[in-house]
């Protein structure tokens, strides 16, 4: 079977550096990095009455991992708009719990600049954020501010289809 439905010719997965991160119907200025979408399933051990050959095995609860996004420092307060929703530091009375949530996409795209798939997170709030990585005078490296987002799932976007490469 191909892997690639239009493209049957095609071999070449898709490489993980040309992404977008969308909030807010948004996109997220000089995003660096974005870590893995990742879920994971319990396994339930069942036993039988009468049955010697082991434990059935069938699905418990499914967890999603956080998710990790990085940007470069710069003036775009995004993240610490986002971050400060949940912290409230201003006291209980100035955190928002009708928006610290947000629903996300994460979008990929092919070396031609199309997108070709996309992944909606749902709920996302953060539990962590960095504003400023370790400062280092005899450093030579650019400075990451990070969130960390928790997250009640996520699906594909199904109407993102493989685009026709020319």
């Amino acid at each position: 079977m191909a892997k690639f439905t239009v493209n049957s010719t095609r071999f070449d997965p898709y490489l993980g550096f040309k992404f977008k991160i969308m909030w807010d119907q948004k996109y997220v200025a000089g995003l660096n990095k974005c870590s893995a979408l990742k879920r994971t399933t319990e396994v339930t051990p069942w036993y039988e009455g009468g049955d010697s050959s082991g434990p059935h095995q069938i699905p418990g609860k499914t967890k999603y991992d956080p998710i990790t996004l990085e940007a470069g420092v710069t003036h775009d307060t995004a993240f610490e708009e986002w971050a400060n929703k949940v912290n409230n530091y201003q006291g209980d009375a100035a955190m928002s719990l009708a928006t610290f949530r947000k629903d996300i996409t994460i979008e990929v795209y092919n070396q031609q600049g199309t997108k070709v798939l996309a992944y909606n997170v749902f709920r996302c709030w953060i539990s962590e954020y960095q504003a400023l990585p370790q400062l280092d005078a005899g450093g030579n490296a650019v400075m990451i501010t990070t969130i960390k987002l928790e997250n009640e799932g996520w699906v594909r976007d199904t109407s993102v289809t493989e685009p026709k490469e020319t």
